[in-house]
């Protein structure tokens, strides 16, 4: 039977790029990891192995280093948008770009003695930030992010009334720990040269205080319902972005049986917890803006 090539992309992944910026004595810093997909006319190195076509990965590597110096790093999204363009405007073969970005947030040290420091950093471990830039020469999509955010509300959430059957065992909580990972990305409608660029380092400190904000403030029922409270709150928010995905796992906090050593675990002063790691629920959802049709891949993991 004839075969015949499908879709197909090349590039490099994983660029690890720190860029210090040096004002003085202060010193900024900004830590990325760039990987370029590039498609378009490439099928005569598929069936040949021509590489008329082919701009070599190492140069897609060198461009990243190159744009790091020459367009500096003011935003994850705006080094993207960069490299994107270039990679379509500068060679005919290529149609699509495609720019995965995950950030690594960096804060100052701060010593007893002298304050906050100037140049020395500590790797924060709340979370990544995450972009993925696409451009076709015409249109821009772009998709904004984090993963690994972890949080917790230690009260001020229930899980009853659900389905039971005869391999049902949960016992329904009136008062638990609702924790979990978040793990998110939105998408802004901003497709356009025309229209006005949104500010990629304020709209994504918004979304996330309206993130987090609305996770404390909800009295949650279902981990569900708080996904959808954290959704509405940033889209209400944020003009910019008409979509967002959630995979968020409930992170299962357990009471400890003390009977065995005579103690009364739950008292009113607190309880101990085992907090399991696995197996978890797993949560996933869209909130979009009414009207809006869904561009989000369903499976974060390929995104």
């Amino acid at each position: 039977m004839p075969t015949i090539l499908g879709q197909n992309q090349y590039g490099k992944a994983e660029n690890r790029v720190v860029r210090i910026v040096r004002d003085g004595d202060t010193h900024h810093i900004k830590d990325l990891n760039v990987s370029v997909a590039l498609s378009g006319d490439m099928a005569e190195v598929h069936y040949s192995g021509s590489n008329a076509n082919v701009l070599p990965t190492d140069t897609t590597k060198n461009t990243v280093y190159a744009f790091a110096k020459e367009h500096g790093i003011e935003s994850a999204e705006q080094f993207g948008i960069h490299l994107a363009r270039h990679f379509v405007t500068s060679q005919d073969p290529i149609h699509r770009a495609r720019i995965r970005i995950e950030e690594y947030a960096w804060e100052r040290i701060a010593t007893s003695d002298a304050g906050e420091t100037k140049h020395s950093f500590v790797r924060k471990g709340q979370e990544t930030r995450v972009s993925q830039i696409t451009y076709d020469g015409e249109k821009w999509e772009i998709i904004s992010g984090l993963k690994d955010l972890t949080v917790l509300n230690s009260t001020d959430s229930e899980f009853w009334g659900y389905v039971k059957d005869k391999y049902t065992t949960l016992r329904e909580a009136y008062d638990r720990i609702l924790a979990t990972d978040v793990s998110a990305r939105w998408r802004y409608n901003w497709t356009d040269d025309a229209e006005p660029m949104p500010n990629w380092e304020k709209s994504y400190e918004r979304a996330r205080r309206h993130m987090l904000h609305a996770f404390a403030q909800t009295y949650s029922l279902s981990l569900q319902q708080t996904l959808y409270q954290m959704g509405t709150r940033i889209i209400d928010s944020c003009g910019e972005i008409d979509e967002i995905r959630f995979s968020l796992p409930n992170n299962h906090h357990f009471l400890v049986d003390l009977e065995p050593f005579e103690l009364k675990n739950e008292t009113a002063d607190g309880a101990v917890y085992f907090a399991a790691d696995r197996p978890y629920g797993l949560i996933e959802a869209t909130v979009l803006r009414d009207g809006v049709e869904p561009r989000i891949p369903v499976d974060l993991t390929n995104l």
